[in-house]
């Protein structure tokens, strides 16, 4: 059952900055898009304490810094038109343009935010001050209201919002091993799609058209491998096997996944069925990405 409670947040001047974790990446859906736009995720670089956005080309190419604060970011997620990206700074989750411009707080707790697919507001986890208790959120865009989605014990994490908008996959330990769940978009009907041992980590993704959902089985030192499962629930599967991967994100067109592979730190592109993993960009320390569908009109894919 959902807690709705709407809170209005306060502007981050005048509340304290929370700190974020440092393994912290992202949870989003991908949306259909034309073609694939670029690979958005955290790179921490010689020098650097903490990692900044960056954007790239799926080629590698064009590599562009998107922010420089000294504090940790991360998270990176599009929105369906790929015109902005949220993602996990200083504090709590921010908003900018795609290409770095017009950067502001949305929140002042949380992590791993996903912009719904009206563009209207972004779901992410986190607890808020005086809470211990990390669950589902959702922030209003334009009006900073926050509502609250899920209320069980335990970590509820990772949320991303289905590609027609209607529900919310998610992350939870409420029955003692992480599973991946299920709700409608307003918090009601939760329900558990994974039932195997083993523990689920960052992050899940949907498929561009909706049908299934792909998430990490953690059975190696830090993540796992990447499984495929109906939106229903139905024929878990895995795609990869022996390696020790973080985070799926899924192309717009549906051929491809991105991973970071744990033990290189590295991003990753690999064909849908697990074939042909390859990296996309050797520069530093890097973290779990999100892929920008190509909306009309962009032009970002330029070189």
């Amino acid at each position: 059952m959902s807690s709705k409670l709407a809170i209005r947040v306060a502007p981050a001047s005048a509340l304290a900055l929370l700190a974020l974790i440092a393994t912290a990446t992202s949870a989003h859906a991908t949306y259909p898009g034309n073609n694939n736009g670029r690979l958005a995720f955290g790179i921490t670089v010689d020098g650097n304490a903490n990692p900044d956005v960056y954007s790239v080309l799926p080629n590698g190419r064009a590599l562009r810094q998107l922010t420089d604060d000294p504090g940790f970011d991360a998270c990176a997620a599009y929105s369906t038109d790929g015109e902005l990206i949220a993602w996990c700074g200083p504090g709590g989750v921010w908003l900018m343009n795609q290409d770095g411009t017009d950067k502001r707080q949305l929140t002042t707790f949380g992590n791993f935010p996903d912009i719904s697919p009206d563009g209207s507001k972004i779901v992410f986890n986190g607890a808020p001050p005086g809470s211990a208790n990390v669950d589902i959120w959702t922030v209003d865009i334009a009006t900073g209201d926050l509502t609250r989605l899920t209320t069980a014990d335990g970590l509820d994490q990772f949320g991303a919002w289905s590609p027609d908008g209607s529900k919310i996959v998610f992350e939870s330990t409420r029955t003692g091993v992480k599973q991946v769940w299920l709700m409608n978009a307003d918090g009601s009907n939760q329900t558990q799609l994974t039932l195997d041992a083993t523990p689920k980590d960052q992050v899940p993704d949907w498929s561009p058209d909706g049908s299934h959902i792909a998430y990490v089985a953690r059975n190696a030192a830090v993540g796992g491998d990447i499984w495929e499962i109906n939106a229903d629930g139905t024929d878990p599967h895995p795609i990869t096997s022996g390696l020790d991967l973080l985070g799926t994100a899924w192309s717009p067109d549906g051929t491809q996944i991105a991973t970071l592979e744990w033990t290189t730190r590295t991003v990753e592109v690999m064909n849908a069925d697990g074939s042909d993993r390859h990296a996309v960009h050797p520069l530093g320390i890097q973290f779990v990405p999100g892929w920008q569908p190509r909306g009309t009109g962009l032009d970002d894919l330029g070189e």
